[in-house]
Protein backbone atom coordinates (compact mmCIF):
# COMPACT_ATOMS: atom_id res chain seq x y z
CA UNK A 1 0.00 0.00 0.00
CA UNK A 2 1.44 3.36 -1.00
CA UNK A 3 2.06 5.58 1.98
CA UNK A 4 0.29 8.93 2.04
CA UNK A 5 0.94 11.90 4.32
CA UNK A 6 -2.56 11.58 5.75
CA UNK A 7 -2.06 7.91 6.67
CA UNK A 8 1.30 8.63 8.26
CA UNK A 9 -0.24 11.53 10.20
CA UNK A 10 -3.00 9.33 11.59
CA UNK A 11 -0.70 6.39 12.34
CA UNK A 12 1.24 8.72 14.65
CA UNK A 13 -1.96 10.10 16.17
CA UNK A 14 -3.44 6.62 16.74
CA UNK A 15 -0.22 5.43 18.38
CA UNK A 16 -0.53 8.29 20.86
CA UNK A 17 -4.20 7.48 21.47
CA UNK A 18 -3.48 3.79 22.06
CA UNK A 19 -0.73 4.64 24.54
CA UNK A 20 -3.03 7.11 26.32
CA UNK A 21 -6.00 4.68 26.25
CA UNK A 22 -7.99 7.44 24.55
CA UNK A 23 -11.08 5.49 23.42
CA UNK A 24 -13.87 8.03 23.91
CA UNK A 25 -16.33 8.51 21.06
CA UNK A 26 -16.06 11.85 19.31
CA UNK A 27 -19.24 13.98 18.92
CA UNK A 28 -19.97 12.64 15.43
CA UNK A 29 -19.63 9.03 16.58
CA UNK A 30 -21.88 9.64 19.59
CA UNK A 31 -24.55 11.07 17.28
CA UNK A 32 -24.28 8.13 14.87
CA UNK A 33 -24.31 5.26 17.39
CA UNK A 34 -28.07 5.22 18.25
CA UNK A 35 -28.91 4.85 14.53
CA UNK A 36 -26.76 1.77 13.90
CA UNK A 37 -28.32 -1.68 13.75
CA UNK A 38 -27.91 -5.07 12.12
CA UNK A 39 -24.97 -5.43 9.76
CA UNK A 40 -22.79 -2.28 9.93
CA UNK A 41 -19.89 -1.03 7.83
CA UNK A 42 -17.57 1.54 9.40
CA UNK A 43 -15.78 2.85 6.29
CA UNK A 44 -12.72 4.68 7.53
CA UNK A 45 -13.06 3.49 11.12
CA UNK A 46 -9.92 5.11 12.52
CA UNK A 47 -9.28 3.85 16.05
CA UNK A 48 -12.50 1.88 15.83
CA UNK A 49 -14.18 3.36 18.88
CA UNK A 50 -17.53 3.57 17.08
CA UNK A 51 -17.13 0.09 15.58
CA UNK A 52 -16.48 -1.34 19.04
CA UNK A 53 -19.46 0.50 20.53
CA UNK A 54 -21.74 -0.76 17.75
CA UNK A 55 -20.54 -4.34 18.22
CA UNK A 56 -21.07 -4.08 21.97
CA UNK A 57 -24.64 -2.97 21.21
CA UNK A 58 -25.25 -6.16 19.23
CA UNK A 59 -24.35 -5.12 15.68
CA UNK A 60 -22.26 -7.26 13.35
CA UNK A 61 -19.52 -4.88 12.20
CA UNK A 62 -17.02 -4.71 9.37
CA UNK A 63 -14.47 -1.94 10.02
CA UNK A 64 -12.08 -0.73 7.32
CA UNK A 65 -9.17 1.70 7.54
CA UNK A 66 -5.83 2.37 5.87
CA UNK A 67 -3.97 2.68 9.17
CA UNK A 68 -2.15 -0.46 10.25
CA UNK A 69 -1.87 0.96 13.77
CA UNK A 70 -5.62 1.45 14.04
CA UNK A 71 -6.56 -1.93 12.59
CA UNK A 72 -4.09 -3.79 14.84
CA UNK A 73 -5.52 -2.02 17.90
CA UNK A 74 -9.09 -2.74 16.82
CA UNK A 75 -8.47 -6.42 16.15
CA UNK A 76 -6.93 -6.89 19.57
CA UNK A 77 -9.74 -5.01 21.30
CA UNK A 78 -12.48 -6.94 19.48
CA UNK A 79 -10.81 -10.30 20.10
CA UNK A 80 -10.37 -9.49 23.77
CA UNK A 81 -14.11 -8.93 24.16
CA UNK A 82 -15.25 -11.66 21.75
CA UNK A 83 -17.17 -9.16 19.63
CA UNK A 84 -18.78 -9.74 16.22
CA UNK A 85 -16.35 -7.34 14.59
CA UNK A 86 -14.01 -7.86 11.67
CA UNK A 87 -11.29 -5.24 11.10
CA UNK A 88 -9.44 -5.02 7.78
CA UNK A 89 -6.68 -2.75 6.54
CA UNK A 90 -7.51 -1.41 3.07
CA UNK A 91 -6.61 1.40 0.69
CA UNK A 92 -10.03 3.02 0.82
CA UNK A 93 -9.35 5.12 -2.26
CA UNK A 94 -9.59 1.94 -4.33
CA UNK A 95 -11.83 -0.18 -2.10
CA UNK A 96 -15.12 -1.43 -3.54
CA UNK A 97 -17.79 -2.33 -1.00
CA UNK A 98 -18.59 -5.96 -1.63
CA UNK A 99 -21.86 -6.48 0.26
CA UNK A 100 -24.95 -4.64 1.44
CA UNK A 101 -25.35 -3.29 4.96
CA UNK A 102 -28.13 -2.11 7.26
CA UNK A 103 -25.99 0.91 8.13
CA UNK A 104 -22.87 2.43 6.61
CA UNK A 105 -20.87 5.07 8.45
CA UNK A 106 -18.11 7.19 6.95
CA UNK A 107 -16.92 9.83 9.40
CA UNK A 108 -14.07 12.18 8.55
CA UNK A 109 -12.81 10.21 5.55
CA UNK A 110 -13.96 11.47 2.16
CA UNK A 111 -12.13 14.80 2.40
CA UNK A 112 -8.84 12.88 2.24
CA UNK A 113 -9.58 11.79 -1.35
CA UNK A 114 -9.51 13.85 -4.50
CA UNK A 115 -13.05 14.98 -5.33
CA UNK A 116 -13.65 12.47 -8.14
CA UNK A 117 -12.68 9.60 -5.82
CA UNK A 118 -14.72 11.05 -2.94
CA UNK A 119 -17.88 11.25 -5.04
CA UNK A 120 -17.34 7.78 -6.53
CA UNK A 121 -16.90 6.38 -3.02
CA UNK A 122 -20.00 8.19 -1.80
CA UNK A 123 -22.02 6.63 -4.64
CA UNK A 124 -20.65 3.18 -3.71
CA UNK A 125 -21.70 3.75 -0.09
CA UNK A 126 -25.20 4.72 -1.20
CA UNK A 127 -25.48 1.68 -3.47
CA UNK A 128 -24.65 -0.73 -0.64
CA UNK A 129 -27.04 0.55 2.01
CA UNK A 130 -29.96 -1.86 2.10
CA UNK A 131 -33.45 -0.45 1.47
CA UNK A 132 -34.62 0.99 4.77
CA UNK A 133 -31.02 1.20 5.96
CA UNK A 134 -29.08 4.18 7.28
CA UNK A 135 -26.16 6.18 5.90
CA UNK A 136 -24.12 8.46 8.16
CA UNK A 137 -21.56 10.61 6.34
CA UNK A 138 -19.35 13.33 7.80
CA UNK A 139 -17.11 15.62 5.71
CA UNK A 140 -15.28 18.93 5.84
CA UNK A 141 -17.17 21.66 4.01
CA UNK A 142 -16.21 24.37 1.58
CA UNK A 143 -14.20 27.26 2.93
CA UNK A 144 -12.34 25.27 5.57
CA UNK A 145 -8.60 25.76 5.79
CA UNK A 146 -7.08 22.31 5.39
CA UNK A 147 -4.18 21.28 7.58
CA UNK A 148 -0.85 19.55 7.09
CA UNK A 149 -2.48 16.13 7.38
CA UNK A 150 -3.90 16.48 3.86
CA UNK A 151 -2.13 15.27 0.76
CA UNK A 152 -1.46 18.41 -1.33
CA UNK A 153 -2.98 16.97 -4.51
CA UNK A 154 -5.66 14.73 -2.98
CA UNK A 155 -8.25 16.39 -0.80
CA UNK A 156 -11.86 17.40 -1.24
CA UNK A 157 -13.73 20.13 0.60
CA UNK A 158 -17.46 19.65 0.05
CA UNK A 159 -19.83 22.54 -0.60
CA UNK A 160 -22.26 23.15 2.24
CA UNK A 161 -25.26 21.84 0.31
CA UNK A 162 -23.48 19.03 -1.49
CA UNK A 163 -24.34 16.13 0.83
CA UNK A 164 -28.02 17.07 0.85
CA UNK A 165 -27.97 17.19 -2.96
CA UNK A 166 -26.26 13.80 -3.21
CA UNK A 167 -28.88 12.21 -0.94
CA UNK A 168 -31.91 13.78 -2.61
CA UNK A 169 -34.76 11.25 -2.47
CA UNK A 170 -33.53 9.56 0.70
CA UNK A 171 -35.89 9.70 3.68
CA UNK A 172 -35.46 11.94 6.70
CA UNK A 173 -32.17 13.34 5.44
CA UNK A 174 -30.76 15.73 8.02
CA UNK A 175 -27.50 17.65 7.61
CA UNK A 176 -25.97 19.25 10.69
CA UNK A 177 -23.11 21.74 10.52
CA UNK A 178 -20.54 22.28 13.25
CA UNK A 179 -17.37 24.32 13.71
CA UNK A 180 -14.36 23.24 15.75
CA UNK A 181 -11.12 25.07 16.57
CA UNK A 182 -8.03 23.97 14.66
CA UNK A 183 -4.30 24.72 14.90
CA UNK A 184 -3.08 28.14 13.86
CA UNK A 185 -6.28 29.90 14.79
CA UNK A 186 -8.19 28.21 11.97
CA UNK A 187 -11.59 26.52 12.13
CA UNK A 188 -12.63 23.05 10.96
CA UNK A 189 -16.21 23.17 9.64
CA UNK A 190 -18.00 19.85 9.24
CA UNK A 191 -21.23 18.68 7.67
CA UNK A 192 -22.78 15.47 9.00
CA UNK A 193 -25.64 13.76 7.18
CA UNK A 194 -27.95 11.01 8.40
CA UNK A 195 -30.46 9.58 5.95
CA UNK A 196 -32.55 6.46 5.40
CA UNK A 197 -32.59 4.72 2.03
CA UNK A 198 -36.15 4.38 0.69
CA UNK A 199 -37.58 0.88 0.92
CA UNK A 200 -39.16 1.19 -2.51
CA UNK A 201 -38.02 3.00 -5.63
CA UNK A 202 -40.68 4.88 -7.55
CA UNK A 203 -40.84 4.15 -11.28
CA UNK A 204 -39.47 6.79 -13.62
CA UNK A 205 -41.95 9.61 -14.14
CA UNK A 206 -44.00 8.72 -11.07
Amino acid sequence: MNRQPSIEFFDRQFERQVQAHDVALNPFERAALPHLHGRVLDFGCGMGNLALAAARAGCSVLALDASAVAIDHLRRAAAGEGLALEARQADLRHCEIGEDFDAIVSIGLLMFFDCATALRTLADIQAHVRPGGIAVVNVLVEGTTYLDMFDPDAHCLFARGELAHCFAGWEGAVVAFSDHPAPGGTVKSFATLMARKPRTVLPAGA
